[in-house]
């Protein structure tokens, strides 16, 4: 027996979804969902970490919903749900919180990065966030989880935590027949949860800033001209490509060129990424040229492929009613095979009554 080939991921609803999320997550679950049974899930419950307006959540919530459907995610054939739906996330995130240590947590970077000098005052559920994490994975003991380099320490953590639980509960998994044999370093135990691979892949991973390429895109930058959000129309794509800060040096022919010109590696990535193709050919085509060549090329690619998403967002996001029961559906047929998981993992921990 070995486990069933599973994909899941998820995007916070914390505000307006943008070129970076769409590179780095969305057009990747639509190309897996081709490939495997997918579980795409809009993680509201690891959006409350900071403080977030209860009606902005909601919309937010509605906003990411509509993106994965304009986007191409069939809803029918795989799950899309929001996590609040799915009360077992939270119980067997308490159960990984039993289970990690405080010292795999206080290495994880993002917290130190969100919580900033004023760690005493950032909520518990930022610290314990990556628990959550692990929780959302392998409450469907998913196999495959695509992700953007900024989440590859918390899939990590995921992949520690299902270890340490396979091999605490090893002889109680095997004597419930609730598992399967597998390798743990040089041991061999009976295992629950799978070592969840990480799926990392493609250009433009991780999409930078347009105003400094040297920073992440981000939702909360203060300057919306540093991202493409996806509801932008044609025209506001077009001028923030125009108006994205690059150095005064033509192109390079080859990718080592790109080393330390960060505007222009990003600029350069995120035409690779659009056109499905590599940075080499890209700068096979556009290497000696000015960016006054090339710019107007880019915005025309993005404008060509973001556009009719932006479009079909919206029309999306006008039927509210479409999306809730989307979300309805979802989230029922989630909570059944997260139960399944939960009821082996009651007995295998020794509480009563399941």
């Amino acid at each position: 027996m070995s486990f069933k080939k599973l994909v899941f991921s998820g995007v916070q609803p914390t505000g307006n979804l943008h070129l970076g999320n769409y590179l780095g997550a969305i057009r990747k679950f639509v190309a897996l969902q081709e490939q495997s049974d997918c579980i795409y899930c809009v993680v509201d419950m690891h959006a409350i970490t900071m403080w977030q307006e209860p009606a902005e959540l909601e919309k937010s919530t509605r906003e990411v919903t509509a993106a994965f459907l304009a986007s191409g995610i069939d809803p029918k054939a795989h799950i899309v749900f929001n996590q609040s739906r799915v009360m077992q996330h939270a119980e067997l995130a308490w159960v990984f919180n039993c289970v990690a240590r405080m010292g795999w947590l206080n290495k994880m970077t993002q917290f130190k990065d969100k919580a900033g000098k004023d760690r005493e005052n950032a909520s518990v559920g930022l610290f314990a966030y990556p628990n959550l994490m692990a929780a959302d994975i392998l409450v469907y003991r998913a196999t495959h989880v695509p992700v953007g380099d900024d989440q590859k320490q918390h899939l990590e953590l995921t992949r520690e935590i299902a270890q340490k639980f396979n091999h605490d509960y090893s002889d109680r998994i095997r004597d419930l027949g609730a598992g399967v044999e597998m390798k743990s370093g040089e041991e061999t135990v009976h295992g629950f949860f799978p070592i969840t691979e990480p799926v990392i892949e493609g250009e433009a991973t991780r999409v930078m800033s347009l105003r400094d390429g040297t920073k992440k895109m981000s939702k909360s930058d203060p300057s919306d001209l540093s991202r493409i959000n996806l509801t932008d129309d044609a025209d506001t794509i077009a001028k923030k490509i125009r108006k994205a800060k690059t150095d005064p040096q033509p192109l390079p022919s080859e990718t080592e060129g790109l080393k330390e010109r960060p505007d222009a590696d990003n600029l350069v990535g995120i035409y690779a990424a659009l056109a499905e193709t590599t940075r080499e050919d890209v700068l096979s085509q556009f290497g000696g040229q000015q960016f006054s060549v090339f710019k107007p090329a880019l915005a025309d690619l993005a404008v060509d492929k973001l556009a009719p998403i932006a479009s079909e967002m919206r029309r999306i996001s006008a039927d509210q009613a479409y999306v809730d029961a989307v979300l309805k559906d979802g989230g029922e047929r989630a909570s059944a095979l997260a139960e399944a998981t939960m009821k082996d993992v009651r007995r295998i921990i020794g509480w009563l009554g399941n």
